[in-house]
Parts: C-alpha cells; sequence; structure tokens
C-alpha cells in the first residue's frame, strides 16, 4: 500500500528495541561490536521507505525517556524502568535527580551509531527538551493534521508502542503501523481496528481507555477493577472521560454502585492520569542538525546520502553495507 506525500514518523526508541530482540546478536560489525539493532533498524526504514513510499520521514528521538511533568502527576511512571529499579527513581526524584533507563549492555553502544548513519543519509532525526519520542510525534501529528485540508498530507507513525494508537484519526487521515512482532510483521491500526480489538471508536477513545485500563509496563496503575473492556463499556455510554466522570458526579444510574465507587476512590489518579497518558501537541520539536523543523523541506526524504564519504566509513566500520544498500535503494526508487 503506497501514501505517496505521506508524512511518517517513526518512534525511534521503540524501533530499535524491538530491531535490537528480534535479528540475531550474532550481527556483529567486523571488531566484534554487536549491530543487530542498527542493521535491523535500517532494514526496517528500507522496509517501510519501499512499501509506503512517504516524502517525509522524521526518526523522533526521546531527549527525556521519563519527563518531570508525568513524574510529578504520577511518580511510579516507569520507575521500575531506572536503572536500579523503583527505588532507585524515587529516590532521584525526590533529590531531582534524572535517572538513566535500564538499557542492554549490547544496545546502548548502537544508539549513537543509529543516529550517524541517520544523518550520514539525510534522514532527519528530531527530539524535545523535556519530551519523549511520543511527544515529539504527537506535536509533528498535531502541526500536519492543523495545516489547511489542501496542503495536508496522511501521517504514518510507526512503533511498537501502543500509547500511540490514541492518534488514529481516519478524518486527517493519521494512522499507526504497529509492529507486531519483532521487525517485520506490521499491523496497520485504523479507527475501525480499534473498534475491532479494544471497542472504542477513535484515538481519542482509546486514550481515555487507557487512563482507565492502566499500564503495568508505565507503572500506571489505572481505576482498581476497571479493565479493558469496562473501560470500553463505559465510554461507549458516556462518550468519553469527562462525560463518565460527570455521570460518576451525578450518580447516573447507568454505573453500579461498585463502578462509581471505584471511580470516586481513584478521584486523584484520574485528576492527573490524562495529562500523562495523552501525548503533548506542543513540545518545542527541534532537529538534530539544527535546522527549522518548521522548513517546508526539513523533513524531505533525499534520494541519495546528504554526506557519501561519511556514510562509507560508517558502512565499512560496521559492516553495514547489505542493510545502507537497502535503504539507498529504497530512497532512490521512492
Amino acid at each position: 500500500m503506497a501514501d505517496r506525500h505521506a508524512l511518517m514518523l517513526l518512534d525511534s526508541a521503540s524501533l530499535y528495541f524491538r530491531a535490537f530482540y528480534g535479528v540475531p546478536d550474532s550481527v556483529k560489525a567486523p571488531d566484534g561490536t554487536p549491530v543487530n539493532a542498527v542493521r535491523g533498524l535500517l532494514d526496517m526504514i528500507a522496509r517501510l521507505v519501499t512499501d509506503h513510499r512517504p516524502d517525509r520521514l522524521v526518526a523522533c528521538w526521546d531527549e527525556d525517556w521519563r519527563p518531570a511533568f508525568r513524574v510529578a502527576a504520577i511518580p511510579s511512571y516507569k520507575a521500575h524502568r531506572a536503572v536500579g529499579g523503583a527505588e532507585a527513581a524515587a529516590a532521584a526524584s525526590s533529590d531531582g535527580v534524572a535517572v538513566a533507563e535500564e538499557v542492554p549492555d549490547a544496545l546502548a553502544p548502537q544508539v549513537p551509531v543509529i543516529a550517524e548513519v541517520l544523518a550520514a543519509l539525510g534522514i532527519a532525526r528530531a527530539g524535545a527538551p523535556g519530551y519523549e519520542a511520543d511527544d515529539v510525534i504527537g506535536t509533528l501529528t498535531a502541526r500536519e493534521v492543523a495545516r489547511p485540508a489542501g496542503e495536508r498530507t496522511p501521517v504514518l507513525v510507526v512503533t511498537g508502542d501502543r500509547d500511540l494508537f490514541q492518534l488514529v484519526d481516519d478524518e486527517a487521515p493519521v494512522r499507526v503501523l504497529y509492529t507486531i512482532r519483532g521487525i517485520k510483521d506490521i499491523e496497520v491500526v485504523d479507527a475501525a481496528r480499534l473498534r475491532e480489538r479494544y471497542g472504542v471508536a477513535s484515538g481519542s477513545a482509546y486514550a481515555d481507555m487507557a487512563v482507565l485500563r492502566g499500564d503495568p509496563s508505565d507503572g500506571l496503575p489505572g481505576v482498581a477493577g476497571i479493565g479493558e473492556k469496562t473501560a470500553a463499556a463505559m465510554l461507549a455510554t458516556y462518550d468519553d472521560l469527562p462525560g463518565l466522570l460527570a455521570a460518576r458526579d451525578a450518580g447516573d444510574r447507568g454505573l453500579t454502585a461498585t463502578q462509581r465507587k471505584r471511580l470516586v476512590d481513584a478521584e486523584d489518579y484520574l485528576a492527573v492520569a490524562p495529562g500523562v497518558v495523552r501525548v503533548a501537541a506542543d513540545a518545542p520539536v527541534r532537529l538534530a542538525d539544527g535546522a527549522d523543523p518548521a522548513a517546508a523541506d526539513a523533513f524531505t526524504l533525499p534520494r541519495e546520502p546528504v554526506d557519501g564519504a561519511a556514510l562509507v566509513d560508517l558502512t565499512a566500520r560496521w559492516g553495514l553495507a547489505s542493510s545502507v544498500r537497502r535503504v539507498l535503494t529504497a530512497l532512490a526508487n521512492r
């Protein structure tokens, strides 16, 4: 399925983690350094460009994997992923100190290599101080959707993280290309898929469901006793989270006494959780090369590398010949 003229946004960390675990660690550079995440991500980019033919592509980066504003709202947010675990994260937060994310030893050295190869290829890389890649994606999506209808292009969000299902919008259109397993199986998520799989009518409703359900992988407790199906049923009845909470406060008979009590008991959580779960639409996005992200050609995919000499050196040093060749072929033929 081609999506000519589309803006493609990569959730980079999600994808290189998937590549790291999906490509054997026997894939190594000439000096024996693992490059499975580098090779896997490049192969994925080649396939995405070949299959969807976007005009623009941005590798969105975490400049802060655990933003302070989310931790202030819900201290358990991603705490278990911190180096040293949740206790270390709590201690660091109380001292106002940033804490590093736990990253496999064999993956950490590959991340700068990925950044260097993307730069040599001329593929845009963007982040925002104090924000996650999800927020960069949310902001760039919001900017594209806000453009006049005649200038707007489809947005394709590529991720292995269900959190970004909240951006699905058939009217815009915004779709998610979800990497199910490894780096090969990709599911197209649109509003129909959200209704079929989760029983919610839109990306916005998915975010409301995620607030209610919670997410242990992100340290979000959710509302005790309310799982995915119950949350979806409530939202189908009351349209959205504010409507549900208004029904709670009004003693609406559509809610059982137990459900109402659970929502009342979770009042403090529900007051802050939407601001944690929903991605930002106004993050201060900046490009790694210092270019203006508002420029008309800021994210345009090149048809050939912008720094051929650097790419040759990186390819030889890290043993990336086949993967780089696939990316270059995809860029030239899109």
